[in-house]
Formats: C-alpha cells, structure tokens, sequence
C-alpha cells in the first residue's frame, strides 16, 4: 500500500517529517461533533479509512459488521464507555490495536485499559503531530505482528520435516525452476499427480521469494462447499449471509504482502473463476455484503493434478484465468518415476516419525528386504503413501532396521511393472523407452500429458520420441514406439 503525502503545516522547514504510516481502517468514537468532523478530516488526510461513531453503542454495532486496524474511542460517551468498548473490543476485534481519548484520567480507566491491551492513553487535545506519531507506531506494531505470525508458521512447517527430498535428475530440475522463478513476483501454476508434493514445491517458491518473511496461506480449493468459497477468499460482513454474526477477513487479506496457495484450483466453480481473475488483474477485493472494495499485494501459487486444457475444451475452465494463472510452470514428478530417491525419501521420513534419530546420520534403517519391497511398490499414492507406509513402520518396528514385515500388510500388492524388475537387467536406454512408451499408451498418444507425468518438458519429450524413432528404425513421422515387441500409439 504506498503512503500519502504528509499533512502540510505538521513540521517545520528544518525539521524531518515523519513517514506517514500505511493507510489502515481506523473506528473513531466519540460525541462531541465538532470533534469528529476534525478527525475524520485529518485522519483521511493522513491517508486511512475512516469510521466515525457518535457513540460507544454505535461502535459495538460497527465493529460487528466490519474488521478495523485501529481503535480510538473517547473514555465518556453516552452507553458504553470507552473501556467498556475496548472490552468488547477484545471479543469482536482481537487483532485492532486499541487507544483511548479522555479529557483526564479518571477512577481506574488506566488500570482498566492497560488488563484490556490498550495500546496508548491520550490525553485531550492530542496535537495531530502525537497523532501522527502514535499511529505509525500502531502501523509498526502490526507489521511486527504479521511478521511474527510468519516466522511462527515457518517454525511450524520446518519442525514437522517437510522439505523437498531428492537427487535424481527429475528432483533436480525441480529445483532449477524453483531457483528461476522463486525471487520474482509471476504467478506459478504447479502440475502434478495427488500426493506427490505439490504443497511443498509452493513452500519452496515462497521461501525463495522477496515474501518469504510474509505468510505463505494455502486453501484447498476442493475441500469447501461452493457456496463458502467466495467468503472464505473474500470474506464478509455482518449479516452478508445467514450464520454471519461478524466480519470477518478473507484469505487474500490474510495474505496481504506475502502468497496465497490455491491448491486444486480446477475444483473452482466456473461463476469463482470469474470473481478470482477480476482480483487477479485488478488486486481489489470485496466483502461479502461490503460495498467497499480493499487493495491487496498478494503473489498466488496455484496447484492441480487436473487437465486444465482439456476442461477448457470441455467449457468447465476458463481459458482467460488458465492463461492468468500459467505464466510459469512447474511439473512435480510421480514417485514411480524418480524410484532413484525412495530409499533416501524413507530414511527422511522414518527421522520424522523417529525422534530417536539424528538427523545428521544417513545411515539406511531399513533392511534389503525391505528396501526391495519400497522400490518396486507402483506408489499409486505418491509421497504421501509413502509417509503413511513409514508412519506405519516406524509405530510397529521394536528396533532398527526396519524389516518387510513392519511394513502395512497390504503393501506392496501394487508393484511396478514386472518387466521392470524380473528377467534379464535392462539398460537405461531400455528403461527410458519403456517408460515412455507405457506413459504414451495411457495417455492415448496425448504428449504434453506424457510430458507431464514423466516430469519432462515437452521439447524433452519430442527429443527422446526422436531419438527412439532412429534407434529402433521407425518411419521418421512414425506415431508407434516399439519396443521389446511391444507397441505404444
């Protein structure tokens, strides 16, 4: 949010101005008119948006309806007072900084205050340059707040272990665009299969950001009824809808300065893909039942392991919000397809389950058998079957290593393919050709799908079909891989 220039007459030619502080929303009750008409005139000269109440009755049914910064409220007013304000206050506006204007301190009004989080106790008149002052005060109290909450989540997020894991080719690349578009603000749009680590790539594009000390809010777009959606991205007023007691803020304004994660954003209802481009080209949003629209700063990661293309064809996506949200991708790869890493994602995952083991130590706590069972598993769940088998392990072992029968009793009915395991050793060649081919049947043929699911750009793809064609002495515009007698459309 910029500043506004500062109130002309508040400093002299030889002195410093003050920097104003961000524009916040200030309530300001108090009964004398006069006084109200004086500071709603200077504290929207001074940038903020201002509330004026006549009352402290008039507050409360303010702070009701909507969300407030900042709080200054006179000590005498008819009905409530201004410590009875603040006390309610505490319930209906948690996060608004508090100050009290009287004309003199009386009976326990500063005891009173200080049990509430009063912020600051102003004595009348209060120059507008001690206004100024306190409020940039008030602006730095947040921002240290907000800054709080963040370092908070961060601890959260590194104390549960989650991290990206790996050092195969495909992890590697991974981490290259991570690298790349991480310090800029264009939106990121993240493919790739259910459980295989989206949410932790968005974490990553974050941390490397110029937000990373900002919070990092994930939604999941599935998970909530369509009919809440818009409320909780937006947020809403008092009474905006039935259930609405109070205002309340939306997740662009929790992520206001720092990232907003829309995970499965192809779950989106067509009439919120609309509502979400308008925010996304323009950074205004609006409350439900607010006729007041709020600029917020938010840079958005998006996530799904739907085919947005196709929905576009099939009229269920939006064309325009595709192209919004693709301004750069990244393609997390199947567990199957980076089985380099298994062995060193288990040990990582049995150190979180295990407070036992240190972390500086690698050593494999898993034995061959084991391992075998872990590598030729076809991880139809991703990353997150794997966790769920190591949890698992890590509860039913009695001592390390790990064993095949600590493993979950179903486990491992899923194998990869057998000519991947059985038989006579396979070159790599043979192993790549294979993968693409099976990647080719599935998807009928569709290569920027196989692309998708092998983690591979399209450009990656074509050289390998090229380079495949020549090998096994296919017509050049041949659209048949055959290999080892087999043939993949």
């Amino acid at each position: 949010m910029n500043a506004k220039p500062n109130e002309p007459g508040t400093g002299s030619a030889n002195t410093a101005v003050a920097k104003t502080p961000p524009s916040m929303h200030i309530l300001f009750a108090d009964d004398e008119p006069s006084l109200q008409q004086l500071m709603h005139k200077n504290l929207t000269r001074m940038g903020h948006r201002v509330t004026v109440c006549p009352d402290g009755a008039t507050a409360v049914a303010a702070m009701e309806k909507e969300s407030f910064d900042c709080l200054i409220v006179d000590y005498n007013m008819p009905g409530y007072n201004g410590i009875e304000v603040i006390e309610q206050a505490a319930t209906l506006q948690p996060d608004a900084e508090t100050l009290i204007m009287t004309a003199a301190a009386v009976d326990d009004s500063p005891l009173r205050a200080i049990q509430n989080g009063v912020f600051d106790f102003l004595i009348k008149p209060t120059p507008m340059t001690d206004l100024r002052r306190i409020l940039n005060r008030v602006a730095r109290c947040r921002a240290d707040k907000k800054l709080l909450r963040a370092y908070e989540q961060r601890l959260r997020h590194q104390s549960g272990g989650a991290k990206l894991v790996g050092t195969g080719e495909a992890m590697d690349r991974v981490r290259r665009l991570i690298g790349k578009v991480g310090p800029t603000d264009a939106t990121v749009l993240i493919r790739g299969e259910t459980g295989c680590g989206k949410e932790l790539v968005a974490a990553e594009i974050h941390r490397h950001s110029l937000r990373g000390d900002a919070p990092m809010v994930p939604i999941n777009c599935g998970a909530l009824p369509e009919q809440l959606i818009e409320s909780e991205l937006f947020g809403h007023c008092r009474g905006a809808f039935t259930g609405a007691d109070k205002a309340r803020q939306g997740l662009f304004e929790v992520a206001d300065g720092g990232t907003l994660f829309l995970d499965e954003i192809g779950e989106l209802p067509l009439a919120m893909q609309a509502k979400l481009l308008r925010v996304l080209e323009t950074g205004d949003i609006r409350r439900l039942g607010d006729n007041h629209t709020t600029q917020v700063d938010v840079r958005i990661v998006c996530a799904t392991h739907r085919d947005l293309e196709a929905m576009v064809a099939e009229g269920t996506f939006r064309e325009d919000l595709m192209f919004r949200i693709n301004t750069f991708e990244v393609h997390v790869p199947p567990l199957r397809n980076r089985t380099e890493d298994i062995a060193t994602l288990a040990n990582h995952l049995l150190r979180r389950f295990r407070v036992d083991l240190n972390d500086d130590d690698q050593s494999c706590n898993f034995t061959d058998e084991a391992t075998e069972k872990l590598m030729t598993h076809a991880w139809p769940g991703n990353v997150r079957e794997l966790a769920n088998v190591i949890e698992h392990a890590a509860i039913l072992c009695d001592r390390l290593p790990i064993e095949a029968d600590d493993l979950p009793a179903q486990f491992g009915r899923r194998k990869l393919r057998a000519d991947l395991i059985d038989g006579a050793p396979k070159t790599l060649r043979q192993l790549e050709a294979i993968a693409i081919a099976d990647a080719m049947k599935r998807h009928d043929g569709n290569k920027p799908a196989v692309a998708e699911e092998l983690g591979v750009s399209l450009k990656t793809l074509y050289n390998r079909l090229n380079a495949l064609e020549t090998n096994e002495s296919l017509p050049a515009k041949s659209a048949t891989i055959k290999i080892d007698g087999r043939q993949a459309a």
